[in-house]
């Protein structure tokens, strides 16, 4: 196997092993963070984009004025004591290098061919963890098989961003 092309991306990686006990609560964990993003403030602004009563804004302030209520709605449920709590995986990690459809560990303690629920520490704004389904190709190599559309976007954005700072240091 060719060693595929990946460039350095350190983020905290928390996984597990599926196995048919837990896989469902994986996949609802998995799905309950996709709607995360489908907030009444979201759904609201993604409407009036859609309308085009946006086009007079100033997206990147609407854009941070969505994310101030996001962070203010989870300061209240905090104080209600209505956060959600992810699922605790056995095992934390960190990603070392990354590519469009894989990434690689730090630790070699994959099972080959084995299929894995992890949550990555994504550094994009806003920063979040990033559910993903992958399966391991060797015991530190996993390709992606599941992950949310805009967070495959923002996965290959982090992946370019790290690509032009390698090349930046390369030149150097």
């Amino acid at each position: 196997m060719a060693t595929p092309y990946l460039v350095d991306a350190p983020m905290r990686f928390s996984y597990e092993l599926v196995t048919n006990q837990n896989l469902e609560k994986f996949q609802h964990e998995f799905k309950s963070l996709s709607e995360a993003e489908a907030d009444p403030i979201g759904y609201w602004l993604k409407m009036k984009k859609a309308k085009g009563e946006t086009k007079d804004s100033d997206e990147v302030v609407l854009e941070l004025l969505v994310e101030l209520n996001r962070k203010i709605d989870k300061l209240e449920k905090l104080i209600k004591g209505e956060e959600e709590k992810l699922l605790d995986l056995e095992i934390n990690g960190l990603v070392e290098k990354i590519n469009f459809t894989q990434f690689q560990l730090q630790n070699g303690d994959l099972t080959p061919k084995a299929l894995y629920y992890g949550r990555a520490e994504l550094k994009v704004y806003p920063q979040r963890e990033i559910p993903i389904f992958f399966r391991a190709i060797t015991n530190n190599l996993a390709e992606i098989e599941k992950i949310h559309h805009r967070d495959e976007q923002d996965w290959g954005s982090y992946f370019r961003a790290r690509e032009r700072v390698m090349i930046r240091e390369r030149r150097k």
